[in-house]
């Protein structure tokens, strides 16, 4: 199928024209979190802490079922088949979506995101009442965000049919028209991430940087016994962690007036001075959560406030957070001000006043906190130069497990920026981090660090088999999981500066002691042999490289390419060439080199392994 000639751009505009007609009809009516939240309530389940949880059909978001309608720009890079059955069959399904519009009972409610005078889209979600279980959906999203005040904007539309046919199940984005819309589908992240996935898109537009990360500040005591206050971004795709850790108190001593304050844990807007402008009042976060190694949260899931989705309520009301036999995906809103620990007997808040992250002025330094997880030769932590924390954004890593998925369990996954809402090139959102992240460097000698946390561990091994054809999986020895304790001891130690790190295997500086403690207990090569650990490394450049070469068609600048060139070398089975380094990047560190050989003219290019 010829990629372009699916598009029909002029189909959007007019949908869009028309669009604006129609919801101002008179089945349309526009409520509030008041009038949703009884109606909401009447469809749920209450728990025995006074909270309500509810089920949907569909408890994950449709990602294969989702594409971006407009011009080339914003288009994805390489839609499945599926995808592009989807794009050639938008207009008529934009056209059904108007008779639905005028037809069905719609209600309409507005919130805010943000609370800045910069940049708060006013986020508009229409929603199908032809089923009375869709209040939920306008009820929990319209919890994650804020009143609107007179701020500046964007608008955004989000249109929510969950009564259109599975068989027609569909997500279809118009970033250049601001709207999204979701059929087929019950899920409430649809409408979570739809508004924020054009948000990131927008304040992209205007000059800033959308990320999947969270944030924090953490007040600490350093080496010296001097009290310091960082700002720390975590990345990571779902389920590495993301929100345990922008939430977790890491052990800090409070009598000492060390401290962790929540600010984000999903998505904020990065800016050239440092700063994060926040997106969410209020965090949708997963409930596989332990009481005693996830506090703060813990807490605020058995508040009466909390709104639970598809997790296991019991016949008497009791709530089991851990129970996943209905879906693995158990989510709940949960508020910020209900993130609260016990010190010295009393509950006590941990939540910034403010969702945005001061400017890094205003600090005493900035932590950029990458977090995979893996099972095999990775270190729990790992500390990274700038031009490797742009290659871990570059990444994005995590692997499968064995637990979820053992027909992929070991398979790489990388996502740029780990974030899968990007919207056109990813390219550019890697060279916009890039130049951020350089400018900052420069700016502001000594005051970045930049961390990759491992939350996995280490240790598993799987063999591959065939059998009549078809590819098995055998879990030979189980991973050894970091322990939370120690995650949080290595953030900890980071932090105040009393950890130690060497260089390691894979081109990185990996944490040797922390705190004080040696950890040769999980020395790879007490897993591993030499062989073995040199294939994970072939196997994870073989990987890398790929994804680079992917990315790098869609524009990626040169200064990464070279880095990401360089960093190929841990692996030692190739013979490496000496190529010539663009004239651009020449550098004391970085000399000219020429590769001439009887199959190839004297030209310019990198490092390469063959």
């Amino acid at each position: 199928m010829n990629n372009k000639s699916i598009y029909d751009e002029e189909a959007y505009k007019k949908f869009a024209a028309e669009l604006s007609r129609v919801l101002k009809g008179s089945n349309i009516k526009s409520v509030d979190l008041k009038w949703l939240e009884p109606r909401a309530k009447a469809a749920g389940i209450k728990t025995k802490y006074g909270s309500y949880g509810w089920r949907s059909a569909i408890s994950s978001r449709i990602a294969p079922k989702t594409v971006y309608l407009g011009s080339e720009s914003i288009r994805l890079p390489h839609p499945s088949s599926e995808q592009e059955s989807l794009i050639a069959n938008a207009p008529q399904e934009l056209d059904k979506v108007l008779h639905l519009l005028r037809t069905l009972p719609i209600y309409h409610i507005r919130r805010q995101m943000g609370e800045n005078d910069s940049y708060n889209p006013v986020c508009n979600l229409y929603v199908s009442e032809a089923d009375l279980v869709n209040y939920r959906l306008g009820y929990m999203w319209g919890s994650t965000m804020f009143k609107p005040k007179k701020r500046p904007g964007p608008e955004f539309i989000m249109i929510h049919i969950p009564e259109e046919h599975l068989l027609r199940q569909q997500v279809l984005v118009l970033p250049e028209e601001n709207i999204n819309i979701a059929l087929g589908t019950d899920y409430m992240g649809e409408d979570k991430k739809g508004f924020l996935r054009q948000a990131m898109w927008a304040a992209d537009q205007q000059g800033m940087l959308g990320l999947h990360s969270g944030t924090k500040l953490v007040t600490i005591r350093d080496s010296n016994n001097k009290i310091k206050t960082y700002g720390v971004f975590l990345f990571g795709l779902t389920a590495t962690g993301k929100s345990t850790w922008s939430c977790h108190q890491l052990g800090l001593d409070h009598e000492k007036g060390e401290k962790t304050e929540v600010i984000q844990d999903d998505i904020v807007f990065l800016k050239k001075d440092g700063s994060a402008l926040g997106s969410e009042n209020n965090f949708f976060v997963k409930t596989d959560v332990e009481k005693e190694y996830q506090e703060a949260m813990y807490n605020a899931l058995i508040d009466k406030s909390a709104l639970l989705e598809n997790v296991i309520i019991k016949s008497n009301g009791e709530v089991d957070f851990l129970d996943e036999s209905l879906t693995a995906n158990g989510r709940a809103i949960i508020r910020r001000d209900k993130l609260k620990v016990k010190i010295k007997g009393k509950m006590v808040g941990i939540s910034s006043k403010s969702i945005d992250l001061p400017p890094l002025e205003e600090l005493d330094g900035l932590v950029f906190a990458f977090i995979t997880q893996r099972n095999t030769i990775m270190s729990f932590a790992q500390e990274l130069t700038p031009e490797q924390a742009v290659l871990a954004y570059l990444w994005g890593e995590s692997t499968h497990s064995y637990a979820s998925q053992p027909h992929r369990a070991g398979e790489s996954v990388r996502i740029v920026g780990t974030d899968p809402f990007i919207i056109g090139s990813r390219a550019n959102k890697i060279n916009r981090f890039y130049e951020v992240i350089m400018t900052l460097v420069s700016n502001c000698p000594g005051k970045l660090k930049f961390m990759q946390y491992n939350t996995g561990g280490i240790g598993e091994i799987i063999e591959t088999s065939e059998e009549n054809g078809q590819k098995k999986k055998r879990l030979v020895h189980k991973v050894i999981r970091v322990p939370i304790s120690l995650m949080a001891q290595i953030q900890r130690g980071d932090l105040r500066g009393t950890n130690h790190y060497e260089r390691g295997i894979l081109g990185t500086k990996e944490i040797k002691v922390c705190e004080g403690k040696n950890l040769e207990e999980y020395d790879i090569r007490k897993f591993y042999s030499e062989e073995q650990i040199n294939h994970y490394i072939q196997d994870l450049v073989e990987g890398r490289r790929k994804f680079t070469d992917e990315i790098a068609s869609e524009g990626l600048r040169e200064e990464i390419m070279y880095a990401a060139e360089r960093s190929f070398r841990i692996d030692k089975s190739k013979r490496k060439e000496k190529v010539i380094v663009p004239e651009s990047l020449a550098s004391e560190d970085k000399p000219y080199y020429y590769l001439e050989s009887k199959s190839r003219p004297r030209r310019r290019g990198f490092w390469r392994s063959r």
